[in-house]
């Protein structure tokens, strides 16, 4: 992984410990990964996420969402019913090519690279849409990097908040101290509002 990567990956691990959230990353084989991103043709960064730390048992939990990470074992199937579908299983209306699931949301929200938008550092924006709705698509990072960033400054936030029931100004209260950090670490994602709104 390269040092954006790779920093974003540690904040997240340091913050599941932190909070003693049990959370579950492996290591892959080199080919393993390879054939999947030939399969799916997913980003270099991506790749080099899941060859070194492939999300095994990996949910991130905060007042406002939990957001379960795809493990390599599962990622070609979750594809089905999103952008390749099958007998049981149609393709969601208005899911376009090059989107690659990554993770979910609690109600079943996709959150998904969009290959399409390709930087030179083999990386790409992550997206999410309100499944079983009219697609439409809100940035939640500029990077699969940002992301996971991103990921790990809202667990931090939310270790203030208990685990315990919410009371009803918690998600705003919340919501409203996650701003600033995701402005330091992605501000076009800030400006979608997917974090804060």
């Amino acid at each position: 992984m390269d040092s954006d990567l790779a920093e974003s990956v540690q904040a997240l691990k340091t913050v599941f410990e932190k909070r003693l959230i049990p959370a579950n990353f492996g290591t892959n084989d080199q080919g393993v990964v390879k054939a999947l991103k030939q399969a799916l043709d997913l980003p270099d960064r991506y790749v080099a996420f899941l060859q070194a730390a492939d999300p095994l048992d990996v949910e991130t939990v905060t007042p406002t969402e939990r957001v379960r990470f795809i493990p390599v074992a599962e990622l070609a199937g979750e594809q089905i019913g999103y952008g390749q579908g099958d007998g049981d299983n149609p393709r969601m209306n208005g899911w376009r090519e090059g989107w690659i699931v990554v993770a979910q949301g609690m109600l079943g929200d996709p959150y998904f690279l969009d290959t399409t938008r390709m930087d030179a550092e083999g990386d790409c924006p992550v997206m999410t849409a309100m499944s079983g709705a009219e697609l439409r698509p809100v940035l939640c990072g500029s990077t699969f990097a940002s992301f996971v960033a991103i990921l790990a400054a809202a667990m931090e936030v939310a270790e203030d908040f208990g685990d315990g029931g919410l009371i009803p100004d918690d998600e705003f209260i919340f919501r409203e101290a996650l701003g600033p950090k995701v402005r330091m670490i992605d501000q076009a994602a800030l400006r979608e509002g997917h974090w804060t709104s």
